[in-house]
């Protein structure tokens, strides 16, 4: 989609930077890499390195909206509520250590001289 007024590069000569500008976003640019690091034949890490560079337009006519949903990068976005899984790990934290105190007061039980 081009813009009124914007004109195109001549044949045979490098066109400015806003054109090409203006192409990417509007067209776009997928980047893709990976990078592995071996030691001794064993596979130590392994980083997949995906970038597209598009506007924000094209992004969502692809369907790529995230930035919207994130709530470090939208103040509009809805923070999730905290999981049940977790809400569950810090009653088995609680029991845990309400259990541990019990055993160290079991045991300091036993090692009085009058427990026998």
């Amino acid at each position: 989609m081009r813009r009124a007024g914007a004109h195109s590069p001549q044949p045979g000569g490098a066109g400015n930077l806003a054109d090409i500008l203006e192409r990417v976003l509007d067209k776009g640019v997928v980047i893709a890499g990976d990078i592995k690091i071996n030691l001794l034949d064993i596979e130590l890490l392994t980083i997949k390195l995906r970038l597209l560079i598009v506007s924000v337009d094209t992004a969502r006519e692809m369907g790529i909206d995230w930035w919207e949903h994130d709530p470090t990068l939208s103040s509009r976005a809805v923070r999730p509520a905290p999981s049940p899984d977790l809400a569950r790990a810090e009653e088995l934290a609680a029991e845990n250590a309400r259990l541990l105190a019990e055993l160290q007061s079991l045991n300091a039980r036993l090692k009085e001289p009058d427990a026998l």
